[in-house]
């Protein structure tokens, strides 16, 4: 059974990654737009270390390398998860009820809808800082390393789908998105791109216990880089970490789950 879902996806994905590509000129333009736009969040962050040379204990490359993972993570879940992210356009014209007599669970079908190849910008820039700020700190790498930064990477995509998933499942109600769960989703990639430990107390409180943002790159790069949280958070947040995206997802599609079973069509 998992192996044909997973035929299927990227039957899919290829069918959506021809369309995309189809115009090769227009799509390299889309992916050059879209590096260069996020490419200036970074820029920001120059410009703050620029003025100020350290952000409490962190240099502008440790700050880099944590920028780099976020990037990487919240491209990667905008590529795969962008069908939650347009949801509310199956709401308003109806097309989600043909969703529902199909052979498949709508949470699949809403996840393979869309994949937005274009997202490559976000995370090629992403991680070419990634690479910058590893080379500046002159990072140690060993295989453990190496596998705990992918399965962060995989875990921090996980968490920003669970938030697009989240996002759509109130879309059974409200029929158009509402901007309040942009908050956590851009909000929380802007958030994510400074260390949570420079935040106020109820702001760390809130994107580590309530919605886990911290577990997507801040505590995986205080375990990466050998640092100590200055508010002595223990060292088992950061090994968690993967583990915490991947239970938050799993926690957000039962929640759609049961915005499904709530559904009532819009009738167009």
């Amino acid at each position: 059974m998992i192996p044909h879902h997973l035929r299927l996806y990227f039957h899919f994905v290829l069918a959506r990654i021809r369309t995309q590509t189809a115009y090769r000129t227009s799509f390299l333009l889309d992916v050059a737009s879209n590096f260069l736009i996020t490419a200036l969040d970074f820029s920001m962050i120059w410009l703050i270390f620029e003025r100020f040379g350290n952000l409490a204990d962190w240099s502008m490359w440790q700050v880099g390398f944590l920028y780099g993972i976020i990037s990487i993570s919240f491209g990667l879940s905008n590529m795969v998860g962008r069908g939650f992210d347009l949801f509310q356009d199956e709401i308003r014209l109806g097309t989600f009820d043909d969703k529902l007599i199909r052979p498949y669970s709508t949470f699949y079908l809403i996840l393979v809808h869309q994949f937005d190849l274009k997202r490559l910008g976000k995370i090629g820039q992403g991680l070419i800082f990634f690479l910058m700020a590893n080379a500046k700190l002159s990072m140690s790498w060993s295989i453990g390393k190496v596998i705990f930064l992918l399965a962060t990477i995989v875990g921090g995509t996980c968490f920003f789908i669970g938030l697009m998933v989240v996002g759509a499942t109130l879309c059974f109600w409200t029929v158009q998105s509402i901007e309040f769960i942009n908050i956590f989703t851009h909000g929380g990639n802007e958030a994510g791109n400074f260390p949570i430990s420079i935040y106020k107390d109820w702001f760390r409180r809130l994107f580590t216990f309530v919605i886990p943002l911290a577990f997507v790159n801040y505590f995986p790069t205080l375990y990466l880089l050998d640092k100590a949280d200055p508010h002595g958070a223990p060292a088992i947040l950061a090994l968690i970490s993967p583990l915490v995206g991947i239970i938050f997802l799993t926690v957000s599609s039962q929640i759609w789950r049961f915005g499904v079973s709530h559904y009532q069509s819009t009738g167009h």
